[in-house]
């Protein structure tokens, strides 16, 4: 749901608050992770971070974040360079707009 703000306000269970910050925090040091990757054509550490943040979104409510894991996966597997970056834009820019919170 996007608020009048541009926000995206995302529901997460109250039980993950604690951890929900680490979490953030590990898909901005992806971020960094799968720049560096791109810029060594190591396919291969992008597809398992895809991977990574496709199980892990889903268990801490992010479905989206999984959703742009599963598409990250995918384009590195076929070494598709335009595909990641399209994957890794959305990444930065839902990060960048997400509201957290919890119940």
């Amino acid at each position: 749901m996007t608020n009048p703000d541009g926000k995206i306000r995302v529901t997460i269970d109250a039980e993950l608050e604690e951890l929900v910050p680490r979490f953030i925090q590990l898909r901005h040091e992806d971020i960094q992770a799968i720049k560096e990757a791109l810029d060594a054509d190591d396919y291969e550490t992008i597809s398992r971070l895809g991977h990574a943040m496709k199980g892990s979104g889903i268990s801490y409510g992010f479905d989206h974040i999984s959703e742009i894991g599963k598409n990250m996966e995918y384009a590195a597997k076929c070494k598709d360079r335009d595909g990641v970056n399209m994957s890794l834009r959305e990444l930065v820019k839902y990060l960048e707009s997400i509201e957290i919170v919890f119940e």
